[in-house]
């Protein structure tokens, strides 16, 4: 019998990987959700590809009696749809790996190296389901099941994430994931798993990076968010897009970055809280419009997710390489504040504060980011809005309302279209 986790250890490594457009962030949505509901701490993080198919993508879910906050080098259960391993993942796979996957698909890969591997055939039962791509919920159905996690709980995702797409999608994903449920009752016989369960992760919420940022966002007021996309800060975009209109947020995806700039200005003189939401090589479009923001002495927010550059350089892979372009971008010297968060919590209570230091101060506020960060999720207690206020800083002008009044300081009183008798300027020549 194989025991998981390994001895000494209280967590277990799941990895599974597939080609692009196989479903494997979908299995990453399912089993996260599944398993923290079920009373699993849970760390996620994926790797793909620059492609929209084909290659070799996976995601890493660290399912823990406590709570975890990364991933780690090694893999205890390995699930593979596909062949073609990266050489990272087979770097990774040791003598105590458990691999489950189609033999027929994966060939003599991984031949001669003495692991134990226990075949599935899950093209061939995703075909019977009528769709190849279901053979990532067969897969996400062993995995649960391995954990005993109750079926109703995949029933109730299903209906979640697809009950708008009709009923013959949901019930053909439930069926999907009680064949693997019906495997995993085989492969039970000879791999026990074994992680404690903690009723506190199940209440808790599972966010990432990006779910963060965006609702950081909303609650520092944020009514306006522009961007092209461009990898890894899209899904702030896509999370702001999606929920719209229920907090009444104008959100643009724009012809360039330029544009999403000028836009965010144009929103905070009317009076919004606009942001833009961009990687290293968007933000440089971006540069002339700071320094519009800069001397203007308007207020403006820059989620800026890092990548490695330069030019297109590695789109979809972690680097933190940015903090002197956010330091120094643009021609000529103005003030700014630059916020990197090191966790999901951090992402959240920095953007709300990112509005409000903006507001303030009329000047360029920063939130530093990066891949890792975005893309990576763990259940976390829940996030307080005690405290957090919304400061507008907007005075309501008269006739005689100056718009860049020198003050003791240095902030000039900030009015705006049509809310007083005053004339607001926006000028991008020096002024005193």
């Amino acid at each position: 019998m194989i025991l998981l986790p390994r001895e000494g250890e209280k967590d277990v490594s799941v990895v599974l990987t597939g080609a692009a457009g196989q479903g494997i962030q979908t299995a990453e949505e399912v089993l996260g959700k599944v398993l923290k509901r079920s009373g699993f701490h849970i760390f996620a993080t994926r790797e793909f590809m620059s492609r929209v198919r084909g290659g070799n993508n996976s995601t890493e879910i660290r399912v823990s009696s406590q709570r975890v906050r990364a991933f780690v080098d090694r893999i205890d259960l390995l699930v593979c749809l596909n062949k073609g391993l990266r050489d990272y993942l087979k770097g990774r796979i040791g003598d105590r790996t458990v691999i489950v996957g189609d033999a027929e698909e994966m060939g003599d890969e991984l031949a001669g190296r003495g692991l134990r591997f226990f075949h599935v055939p899950l093209s061939s039962m995703a075909k019977e389901l009528g769709n190849p791509v279901y053979a990532n919920v067969v897969a996400a159905g062993i995995v649960a099941a391995l954990f005993d996690v109750d079926f109703s709980l995949m029933e109730g995702f299903f209906e979640e994430r697809f009950g708008a797409r009709g009923g013959d999608v949901v019930s053909k994903n439930t069926e999907a994931a009680r064949k693997g449920y019906e495997i995993a009752r085989g492969l039970a016989k000879e791999i026990s798993v074994k992680v404690d369960r903690d009723t506190v992760a199940a209440s808790e919420y599972l966010l990432s990076g990006s779910d963060a940022v965006a609702l950081g966002a909303i609650a520092g007021g944020c009514n306006m968010a522009f961007g092209y996309p461009m990898s890894p800060a899209t899904g702030v975009l896509s999370f702001l897009s999606q929920r719209a209109e229920e907090f009444g947020i104008v959100t643009e995806q724009t012809e360039d970055e330029i544009s999403a700039m000028n836009m965010a200005l144009g929103g905070w003189y009317a009076g919004g809280r606009a942001m833009v939401t961009t990687s290293g090589g968007g933000f440089d479009l971006m540069s002339e419009g700071l320094s519009l923001a800069g001397i203007a002495e308007s207020p403006m927010v820059i989620h800026l997710g890092q990548r490695p550059g330069p030019a297109t350089g590695l789109a979809t892979r972690t680097e933190q390489a940015d903090l002197e372009l956010a330091l120094y971008a643009g021609h000529g010297e103005f003030p700014r504040a630059i916020l990197a968060p090191g966790s999901i919590e951090e992402a959240f209570y920095m953007t709300q504060h990112a509005f409000n230091l903006a507001a303030r101060y009329q000047v360029p506020v920063f939130v530093l980011t990066d891949q890792y960060l975005l893309d990576s999720s763990y259940n976390a207690p829940r996030l307080s809005f005690d405290g957090l206020k919304v400061e507008k800083h907007i005075v309501k002008t008269d006739k005689d309302y100056k718009r860049y009044l020198i003050t003791d300081d240095g902030v000039s009183p900030r009015g705006i279209p049509g809310y007083g008798e005053g004339l607001i300027a926006f000028d991008s020549n020096e002024h005193g």
